[in-house]
């Protein structure tokens, strides 16, 4: 079958979106599919054409940006031929360009499916209200163009206010997660890396310094955490410098977190063989995201793949790792005092949410989700 993927950014960009859809792209090749990525060219030095990992990567050439989005003359040129090649077409959206591109897989007949990763929520300002309108029409023509939409959860299609009008072709599909295993040794290098004590209680996040991503409710739970944990200690990894869009944000965390000294420490961006060994040393994670921008938080599955329970908002989509594997729990968002109950009443006894790590690699893998979307596409073809 030839399969073709579109989003707005692609490896070696780095975001959720992103990695998600290497993870299946790659798992679609290696089950022997020819796949093609369309995606943007948003750094001038990437090739406009390369092979990586099996799935071929055709990026048109960026003339300018609005907000988050980029304008590519070529795009409509290259949409058509490459959807006009297709067997079946698969949009990620937010993008600007997927109701141009489902609206020719429709035009040539070709089954279209749109993987619904979020809703869109733009800083304010001019450019970014108009790019979010702007995105918010191009997904209702992408939907409506669209043969089926896939989603994370049923519990964020239903709660979605965009994809309620659309829950007759919603398909589940979660996220795949791949993450190599942190053996032993691994493990103590990376407690030796970072100064861990023996028995100090470890409470880990990984995520962009983002407002979405609660951050300043973790802060905010951490004296009544150190009330009863005086040991304790955050470690923080992902982007946190000149995350864009997000630069107030940062200042504004800056003096809070400043004032927890020793127990916060951010670790950047961690290598792809130490996300293991970080998640293993952590006794828990934190997800407390705070809206609808967050559908389910691949994070959560990553840590409780290798052992390690997590707390994380109950809203929509992302309480459903959680209640799926019932590794962690879950508090309302926005709510720093049940936060720090939560983590509190998980570091007291980290035995009662292990819950069966392997079952979540192997539920989660990206062959296994790979497999779904196959099905899924096939079932498309055979109907169109």
């Amino acid at each position: 079958m030839q399969i073709l993927i579109a989003l707005t950014y692609y490896r070696p960009h780095y975001s959720g979106l992103t990695i998600y859809t290497e993870r299946m792209a790659k798992a679609l090749a290696r089950r022997g599919h020819r796949v093609t990525v369309l995606t943007s060219r948003f750094d001038p030095a990437l090739p406009a054409r390369e092979m990586r990992d099996g799935v071929e990567v055709i990026r048109p050439r960026v003339l300018m940006r609005i907000s988050k989005g980029v304008i590519m003359p070529s795009m409509p040129l290259w949409a058509a031929r490459l959807v006009r090649q297709a067997d079946v077409v698969n949009v990620h959206v937010p993008q600007l360009d997927a109701a141009l591109i489902a609206s020719l897989g429709r035009a040539f007949g070709k089954p279209v499916v749109m993987t619904y990763h979020c809703d869109l929520r733009l800083p304010k300002g001019i450019i970014h209200y108009l790019a979010n309108q702007g995105s918010h029409i191009a997904n209702h023509i992408t939907a409506r163009a669209a043969t089926a939409i896939v989603t994370n959860t049923r519990d964020y299609a239903e709660h979605s206010a965009f994809l309620r009008r659309y829950l007759d072709k919603v398909h589940v599909i979660p996220p795949a997660v791949e993450i190599a295993e942190a053996d032993e040794a691994a493990l103590e290098a990376f407690r030796r890396k970072h100064n861990l004590r023996p028995g100090q209680p470890v409470i880990g996040m990984l995520a962009r310094l983002a407002t979405e991503k609660g951050v300043e409710y973790l802060v905010q739970a951490m004296p009544r955490v150190l009330e009863r944990f005086p040991e304790a200690r955050v470690l923080y990894a992902g982007h946190y410098r000149n995350v864009v869009g997000e630069e107030t944000y940062a200042r504004k965390l800056a003096p809070m977190i400043a004032r927890l000294g020793e127990h916060w420490t951010f670790l950047g961006v961690l290598p792809n063989e130490e996300v293991g060994a970080f998640f293993r040393a952590c006794d828990v994670t934190v997800l407390p995201s705070l809206n609808s921008t967050e559908s389910f938080g691949m994070v959560q599955v990553e840590s409780m793949a290798c052992g390690t329970p997590v707390v994380a908002s109950d809203i929509p989509g992302v309480r459903q790792p959680v209640a799926l594997t019932g590794m962690g729990c879950t508090v309302p968002a926005g709510n720093a005092p049940a936060l720090a109950e939560a983590l509190i009443e998980v570091l007291e006894d980290p035995s009662r949410y292990r819950g069966d790590p392997q079952n979540v690699r192997l539920r989660f893998s990206p062959d296994t989700i790979g497999g779904e979307y196959e099905a899924l596409f096939e079932a498309l073809r055979r109907s169109a």
